[in-house]
C-alpha cells in the first residue's frame, strides 16, 4: 500500500519538473527607480534641505538587457520624460558589455562632460544565498545578498530558469539571471518588467567603442579627484560609479 501511495506523489513531482522550462537566451526590460530625496538626504542632509522643494522625489528610467551564457549587453532603453531640476549624475546612460567566456567587461560611462570607456575584468561579488523567494515578471526568484568591492552591499533576486549569469549594470555571479536588484547605498532598485525568451536577436550584443579608455582603478581615481572638489558629499557620490 505504501508503494501505491507514493506513485501519485512521484508522478506529480516528475510532472512539475517537466513543466519547468529553462532558457539560455533572453531580452529583458528593466525599470530602475532611483529614490532621489532619500539619496540626497543620506549623502548630505544640508543639501537635501535646500533642494527637497524642487528636486524630484524619485527618478524612473528603463534599460534593456540582451544576452546568453557567452555575452550580454545592458544599455538605455525606452525614453522617459527628462528629469527637471536634477543636476546630479544618476548613471542612467551606462552601456555595459560582458564577455562571460573571458571574464571581461567593457563599460561606457558618461560622467558630466567626460565619457569613460572602462575595460577590465568582470567585478567579483561575494554572494550569500538565502531561502527567501519572490516572483518577478512571472519567474520564481531566490534572494541573494552580496558585497561588491568589500564595501557596497547589493541585494538580488535571480532565477535559474534563465541560464545567464548576468544582471542589470553588469552585476553577475549567481546561478541564474538577476531579475531584481537593490543597492541600498544608492537608494536604487531595478526590476524586470518584461522578459522575452524566443527569437532573441543577439546582433546588438557588441561593446561600445567611444570614450576615454581606462581600467576600473584609473577611472575611479579620476572620478574621486573630481568629486572631492565638491566637498564631503562629492566624495560620497563615488559609489554611484562603482556599480
Amino acid at each position: 500500500m505504501k508503494k501505491l501511495f507514493l506513485i501519485p506523489i512521484l508522478f506529480a513531482a516528475t510532472f512539475a519538473q517537466a513543466q519547468t522550462q529553462f532558457y539560455n537566451k533572453v531580452k529583458i526590460e528593466f525599470q530602475k527607480t532611483s529614490y532621489v530625496h532619500a539619496y540626497m538626504k543620506d549623502v548630505e542632509p544640508d543639501w537635501y534641505e535646500r533642494a527637497k522643494e524642487w528636486a524630484p522625489k524619485e527618478l524612473v528610467s528603463f534599460h534593456d538587457f540582451i544576452g546568453d551564457n557567452a555575452k550580454s549587453i545592458y544599455k538605455p532603453g525606452r525614453e522617459t520624460d527628462p528629469p527637471k531640476n536634477l543636476f546630479m549624475p544618476m548613471s542612467n546612460k551606462n552601456i555595459v558589455y560582458n564577455d562571460y567566456t573571458t571574464g571581461t567587461t567593457i563599460a561606457q560611462k558618461p560622467v558630466f562632460e567626460e565619457t569613460f570607456l572602462m575595460q577590465d575584468s568582470i567585478p567579483k561579488i561575494k554572494w550569500q544565498l538565502t531561502a527567501d523567494t519572490r516572483t518577478i515578471a512571472g519567474f520564481d526568484c531566490r534572494k541573494a545578498v552580496g558585497i561588491l568591492d568589500d564595501s557596497v552591499g547589493v541585494i538580488a533576486y535571480y532565477t535559474d530558469e534563465l541560464m545567464i549569469q548576468g544582471g542589470p549594470e553588469g552585476i553577475t555571479g549567481l546561478p541564474g539571471m538577476i531579475l531584481g536588484l537593490s543597492v541600498p547605498r544608492l537608494h536604487a532598485v531595478w526590476l524586470a518588467t518584461k522578459v522575452e525568451v524566443f527569437d532573441v536577436n543577439m546582433s546588438a550584443v557588441t561593446p561600445a567603442t567611444k570614450g576615454k579608455k581606462v581600467n576600473r582603478a584609473t577611472m575611479m581615481q579620476s572620478l574621486d579627484k573630481v568629486l572631492r572638489q565638491w566637498g564631503t558629499y562629492g566624495g560620497r557620490m563615488i559609489t554611484m560609479f562603482e556599480i
